[in-house]
């Protein structure tokens, strides 16, 4: 079976504030968001609408990945979402792919 992990930008409402995050489940993790099932910066600031994400075969490419997003400023963040969701609609019902993946093999 083929493993797949995701990065993935949340935000608030009015888009104000934005969260970075990986998952091996982006459905269950999202419903956590807007459930606020779990206490913590989301639950907080109300982070709920999935505004971007990307599909990883790799969990430490994924993690890289993550890492590298939460150094970048806002103005790249909100420049990443713009260039595959200019509206910043949820992507919560349509979840596929919005980015390619980082260049990966996979395992035999």
């Amino acid at each position: 079976m083929i493993r797949k992990y995701y990065v993935y930008i949340m935000a608030s409402g009015c888009n104000r504030v934005l969260y970075i995050g990986m998952t091996n489940d982006l459905h269950r993790r999202v419903f956590e968001h807007k459930t606020h099932r779990n206490k913590g910066f989301t639950k907080e600031y109300n982070v709920t609408k999935l505004v971007y994400y990307e599909l990883y075969y790799y969990v430490n490419n994924a993690i890289t990945r993550e890492r590298q997003l939460k150094k970048w400023n806002r103005a790249w963040k909100e420049n990443l979402v713009n260039n595959v969701n200019p509206l910043w609609l949820d992507l919560n019902n349509d979840l596929r792919p919005c980015h390619p993946p980082t260049v990966e093999q996979f395992d035999p």
